[in-house]
């Protein structure tokens, strides 16, 4: 039987070049509406105790599991989009503790299947689909195996949609990221993965990932409740009320029946 008094929790998981900082705009809202929060800093992204440790699935996994283990309640996880990879991982991993999945403009990955493969896929079927996304504006360090995002970049990408001055303020927060922590893939089975609900937000003006990438994912991977919002990559940032009015009640149907 559903506990309805159970304590309401979200694990919050972040994109490349990002950390917790990401979701700073949009967690008074999830928190106004009883949502406990929880945002991470993935190990090896510049942020946090684990700022300079390994970055990659396993690690980035074993980080949200125990986040996920020191609730007394299971949650909702959240991938924005690279965050995705990991919000799926985290589900194979601990099903037991994940009431939900959201992709947020995420990875939604089919198990075996890594972005390049996905965008690889789509450029052949659709030359002319929008598929490069932040890749033309990255400065690579070869010796450290690391990316930057350059600011134009990120304001062609990213942020095209979001107020001068918190674009700015986001783009002096962004990292290197490791690419160990970007050449990602999925291992999911039916049996652990497969029985967690998820659902999609898809965000039409994207950018980065952009709509033919996610649509591509939701048909790779279905069974997904598809929502949609009409915003670029970030709407945690720059659409926080429309993206709190469209999802906190699929959240909170969520908890009802677990």
């Amino acid at each position: 039987m559903a506990d309805h008094t159970a304590t309401k929790h979200i694990v919050l998981i972040h994109g490349a070049w990002q950390g917790s900082w990401s979701f700073d705009a949009w967690r008074p809202w999830l928190e106004r509406a009883g949502w406990r929060t929880h945002a991470v800093d993935l190990p090896g992204n510049g942020w946090g105790p684990t700022a300079h440790d390994p970055a990659n699935l396993s690690t980035y996994t074993d980080h949200v599991v125990a986040t996920l283990d020191a609730l007394d309640a299971p949650a909702v996880v959240l991938g924005h989009s690279g965050g995705g990879i990991t919000a799926s991982q985290v589900a194979e991993a601990a099903p037991d503790r994940v009431i939900g999945l959201v992709y947020l403009a995420g990875m939604m990955l089919a198990s075996g299947q890594s972005f390049a493969d996905l965008v690889r896929d789509v450029a052949r079927a659709d030359p002319d689909a929008p598929v490069a996304g932040i890749s033309p504006y990255l400065d690579t360090d070869r010796v450290a195996d690391t990316t930057r995002v350059r600011p134009e970049g990120a304001l062609a990408c990213f942020l095209q949609d979001c107020e001068p001055q918190a674009a700015q303020r986001a783009i002096a927060m962004l990292r290197a990221q490791p690419e160990s922590g970007r050449r990602m893939m999925n291992h999911l089975t039916p049996e652990r993965f497969g029985r967690v609900p998820r659902i999609y937000v898809e965000c039409r003006n994207d950018a980065s990932v952009t709509l033919p990438l996610q649509r591509a994912m939701q048909h790779a991977s279905p069974g997904a409740h598809v929502l949609s919002l009409a915003c670029g990559h970030v709407p945690q940032l720059v659409q926080t009320e429309a993206l709190s009015q469209t999802l906190i009640p699929e959240l909170d149907a969520l908890h009802r029946v677990t």
